[in-house]
């Protein structure tokens, strides 16, 4: 049976369409992610009450919270397109799955290093082998793994293919961090957000938490979409239109 996708599949798939769409979108997600992110840092690290139990200390999660999920979704991303790219051949797939890598791992050091500062005042350490601390680490040292195969070879579609592999098998370990504080007796706190379960936060500290969540979203989609628009043009540089790109600039 023949898989029909949606047109806006196949328009992604060319780089041409890409870069074009690309460059008409890029000033709105930008504008809209200053925004988010200027509402959400301002909302709570100055209005929102602090927490009854950690005081002042517990703002971090203002920054750990939306990088820790972002570093997830970034590394699924990576995962899904680099399969994309393997199974259909599509070369804006594989174009994705590069450039997110050293954005998600960029997130993922964030992520940890809130998480030590946030841990010293909480735990009285900044590191301890807990389970989820532990499992963040292993998907920093898959995209540091992705990253390093991706420059391993002269041949692109050699590069593609293996870290795409590595890549697919490092999925393993997301529903690992994610569900690693039920399945063991650990340090940390449980999700923060869930979809079946209200918010343990009043309005006034949790509201701000969402939107800089949406705003590392919106920062995360305007990286990728520069560096994917630089690599595009890198590959495609023998491309016509690419040449007339330059020609003009």
């Amino acid at each position: 049976m023949k898989i029909k996708f949606p047109r806006w599949f196949y328009q992604l798939a060319s780089p041409r369409w890409f870069y074009e769409i690309s460059g008409k979108l890029l000033p709105a997600f930008t504008i809209i992610t200053v925004l988010l992110l200027t509402t959400g840092l301002v909302w709570g690290l100055v209005f929102a009450p602090e927490d009854y139990q950690q005081g002042n200390s517990f703002r971090i999660i203002y920054i750990h919270v939306p990088s820790a999920i972002l570093a997830q979704s970034c590394y699924m991303l990576m995962a899904v397109a680099g399969g994309i790219g393997l199974i259909w051949k599509i070369k804006m797939a594989h174009v994705m799955a590069k450039c997110a890598a050293p954005i998600g791992a960029s997130i993922a050091i964030i992520a940890l290093a809130t998480g030590a500062i946030w841990g010293k005042p909480t735990w009285g350490a900044w590191w301890v082998w807990d389970a989820r601390l532990t499992s963040m680490l292993i998907l920093f040292f898959l995209y540091i793994g992705v990253i390093a195969l991706s420059s391993a070879f002269d041949n692109i579609a050699s590069s593609d293919k293996a870290s795409a592999i590595l890549a697919l098998v490092g999925l393993v370990n997301i529903p690992i961090i994610k569900y690693s504080v039920e399945w063991w007796n650990t340090l940390h706190q449980p999700a923060t957000f869930t979809i079946t379960e209200k918010p343990a936060m009043p309005p006034e500290m949790w509201i701000p938490l969402l939107i800089m969540v949406l705003g590392f979203y919106g920062f995360f989609t305007v990286i990728l979409m520069s560096n994917a628009r630089i690599e595009t043009l890198r590959r495609e540089k023998r491309a016509d239109w690419v040449k007339e790109i330059i020609k003009n600039y």
